[in-house]
């Protein structure tokens, strides 16, 4: 064999050389230094400068470490209301042990005599911004990329992650412009002329309850409605029953995310509530010639019906502000209902209890609503101190729920701009409010918050057969009650309408 040359051994020595795109390496991150610098100078030489940018930057929102740590001396010398100067943010870096990490004394002087005005701070401020945001964002998916190639990620999760830090991200950009009152009250008269317009004055989106409509002058754009009951009040059913009414008598497009029910078992309540057919009948399909033609008759309302369901199970409220955009956008979406709260959840971000994951939720639905200017309905369940409370004949009103009985979290009530609770009394066995009303297929809403209104309490019918509630007045052929008066003494008085008629609610379309 022959022994390779000198030549040979040089060439097989030699390091391999590998070409790069000009797109594989030498990338930066997103940066601004001059402006940075520009920014940190005019902070310590213009008075009040700080109070115009606070609301922009943070200590995280500049590149360079020594500007991040002067930045920081003088967010906490403007919180202690003290002078900004190179002598103060000195003595105050000194303080904080970083006054040599930030370059000392002569480069805080560098940085003065490197601003000759303030007058364009504001703007500078705004892209040293921007290239954080950017930062973050380039951070942000170079975990998910990261987490994306470990096979033992769930996929799921890992999209709420995302979702959870683009939000985040988002959140933390978002800053509104102060606005000059004119154009505000411009756009509240021109709201008020056109609720003047509308019968009964109605300057939102009617619920199809005229009391209730009287109270609130329906559901406002950008409010969060709070609606709440213990199990088995008709959580489920009211909203539902507000749901036909806006689609079918208002052809209102009406989005409902069900996070308890399936999209076929909560189109069986809204099939009951149309077409008053009972549910175990919809269920078996064990139905007279008399309710088929019915069911026929009434169902092409439904079909007609500009009524939306999403059914995703666990669905996390970074997931619904995505699908809720999308909605309004292409299918002109004017309210959202939720069922319910409290089986929401926001994964992809870390939280100490389940009562702060629940305040993110509830401040984030107030956001969404904001967004999108249109009213957020969200039900919620209630404490079981409710149970606990006293409920004698004597003491009707013992049952009635309160503010204090929102469950899980205080926030509920802080974020919601109205509170609504349901109470059926007769479901406690309380049959008479004590002055000579009878309360058998009743039930009352009551507003407990209301942030631009007054308080009330309103009386609604309850159909419990067809899982529906409707205005206290309607005419009802085929009430429970049709051929008995309430004041007449009967066996039937004493028995919710469930157990009158003969039938429990199967399981697939209770609790309410």
């Amino acid at each position: 064999m022959a022994t390779p040359t000198n030549n040979t051994k040089r060439k097989s020595s030699q390091p391999t050389i590998i070409k790069v795109g000009a797109n594989e390496i030498g990338k930066l991150p997103p940066q601004a230094i001059e402006l940075e610098e520009s920014v940190i100078g005019a902070l310590m030489i213009e008075k009040d400068a700080f109070a115009s940018v606070a609301d922009l930057l943070r200590p995280e929102s500049f590149y360079s470490d020594q500007l991040r740590y002067i930045f920081e001396a003088v967010r906490t010398l403007s919180a202690k209301d003290a002078p900004i100067d190179i002598l103060s943010v000195a003595e105050q870096l000194k303080a904080m042990g970083l006054l040599e990490q930030a370059g000392g004394v002569v480069r805080l002087s560098e940085l003065t005599q490197r601003v000759a005005s303030a007058a364009h701070l504001r703007y500078h401020a705004q892209i040293v911004a921007q290239k954080a945001t950017a930062r973050d964002l380039i951070s942000m998916a170079c975990q998910i990329e990261e987490k994306g190639y470990d096979e033992t990620q769930d996929v799921d999760e890992l999209m709420q992650e995302a979702e959870a830090s683009i939000f985040e991200i988002s959140q933390r950009s978002q800053k509104r412009d102060v606005t000059h009152i004119f154009p505000v009250i411009t756009e509240a008269f021109e709201r008020m002329q056109k609720a003047s317009k509308n019968e009964g004055n109605i300057s939102g989106i009617p619920s199809g309850f005229t009391e209730l409509d009287k109270i609130t002058s329906g559901w406002q754009k950008s409010d969060l409605v709070i609606i709440a009951a213990r199990p088995a009040m008709g959580k489920t059913a009211f909203v539902l029953s507000m749901a036909k009414n806006m689609a079918v008598d208002f052809n209102i497009p009406v989005a409902i995310f069900s996070l308890e029910m399936s999209n076929v078992q909560l189109v069986n309540r809204l099939i009951m509530n149309v077409c008053e057919v009972e549910g175990s009948k919809i269920r078996n399909g064990r139905l007279s010639k008399a309710e088929w033609e019915k069911l026929e008759n009434n169902i092409s309302v439904l079909q007609n019906a500009p009524i939306y369901v999403d059914d995703t199970p666990g669905l996390s409220v970074f997931e619904l502000r995505s699908k809720a955009r999308k909605l309004v956008k292409d299918k002109k979406i004017q309210i959202i209902i939720i069922d319910y709260l409290q089986l929401m959840n926001a994964n992809g971000t870390n939280f100490g209890s389940r009562e702060q994951e629940v305040s993110i939720i509830s401040r984030t639905l107030k956001g969404l609503a904001k967004e999108l200017d249109i009213p957020v309905i969200a039900l919620s369940q209630l404490s079981r101190a409710v149970e606990k409370r006293d409920s004698s004949n004597s003491n009707v009103d013992g049952k009635k729920p309160l503010l204090s009985d929102l469950r899980e979290s205080g926030a509920i009530e802080q974020d919601a701009d109205m509170v609504c609770f349901i109470h059926r009394p007769e479901y406690y066995k309380l049959y008479d409010d004590g002055n000579g009303k009878d309360l058998r297929g009743l039930g009352q809403i009551i507003v407990a918050k209301h942030r631009n209104g007054a308080t009330d309490e309103i009386w609604l019918r309850f159909i419990g057969k067809y899982t529906r509630f409707q205005n206290e007045n309607d005419a009802f052929e085929d009430d429970l009650y049709a051929n008995v008066t309430y004041a007449t003494k009967s066996s039937k008085m004493n028995m919710l309408p469930q157990e009158a008629e003969g039938a429990k609610l199967d399981d697939d379309i209770a609790p309410f």
